[in-house]
């Protein structure tokens, strides 16, 4: 297997842009959510396949571009101590998310979201990043969990006990809980994996695909780059700021 490329120290643009798109859909989504919180619409977001599928791309992108990062950041040399700084940022994030859902939704809050996945997920990624190739096959498998779990535990009610929350965040469930987000081990780990061998994949064969050789972005371009690069920050605050638009525009209006 040839060697994986090693790029600077410069963060590529292609990643952001990727992010920040992921970014805007989420918002969209996010603000039809809340225009159903308030009653002005009426959508079913927990079924409705129209929605459950957008869900289930925005997240998965995601996660794509964070598995896509950290192939970059460890042909870099990402030591352990900085990955632990960056990693806290995430950690922390997670915590702030489930403070304010447990006040906003107390029967529902988020306890493992994806925030709460991505923390345990950098660190199951950064363990395995060597497997290289092997990746695309691991990541296969933990999508198919998701599949053949509800099989396997009804044929094996002694494993029940995965649906309870704690459990639960591993993602071998035959139930839903009931949370705001939820993004488990299984099958979300399947889509970083593939992040990661993709960018292996990319760094070694053509890292142009990546940006290595853009010029620096500009204009709306360079905007929506920082989207990306602010995109942990852009996460905490567009769910109040929407919310709290929403909310000001209703009670002017009556």
């Amino acid at each position: 297997m040839p060697p994986v490329i090693p790029l600077s120290t410069q963060r590529l643009n292609r990643i952001d842009l990727l992010r920040a798109a992921a970014m805007l859909w989420m918002t969209a989504y996010h603000f039809c959510f809340d225009l159903d919180h308030f009653g002005l619409i009426h959508e079913n977001f927990a079924r409705d396949p129209f929605w459950t599928w957008q869900r289930s791309a925005i997240v998965s992108g995601f996660l794509f571009t964070a598995g896509l990062s950290q192939a970059v950041a460890l042909s870099q040399g990402l030591d352990w101590p900085r990955f632990w700084r960056r990693w806290s940022k995430v950690a922390v994030a997670a915590l702030l998310v489930t403070a304010g859902s447990a006040l906003m939704f107390p029967r529902s809050f988020i306890y493992f979201g994806v925030l709460h996945g991505i923390a345990v997920m950098l660190i199951v990624v950064r363990l395995t990043a060597g497997w290289g190739g092997w990746l695309w096959p691991a990541g296969a498998l933990a999508i198919a969990a998701k599949f053949i779990a509800p099989t396997v535990i009804a044929a094996m009610p002694v494993l029940e006990f995965l649906n309870a929350p704690g459990w639960n965040a591993l993602g071998f469930i035959s139930r839903l809980p009931v949370t705001e987000d939820y993004v488990p081990l299984l099958p979300w780990l399947g889509v970083m994996w593939w992040g990661v061998a993709a960018g292996q994949w990319a760094l070694r064969h053509r890292p142009h695909w990546l940006g290595s050789v853009d010029a620096p972005a500009s204009g709306a371009k360079r905007r929506l780059v920082m989207l990306g690069r602010w995109s942990l920050s852009y996460y905490l605050l567009h769910q109040p700021v929407l919310m709290g638009l929403l909310a000001a525009v209703i009670w002017l209006r009556g």
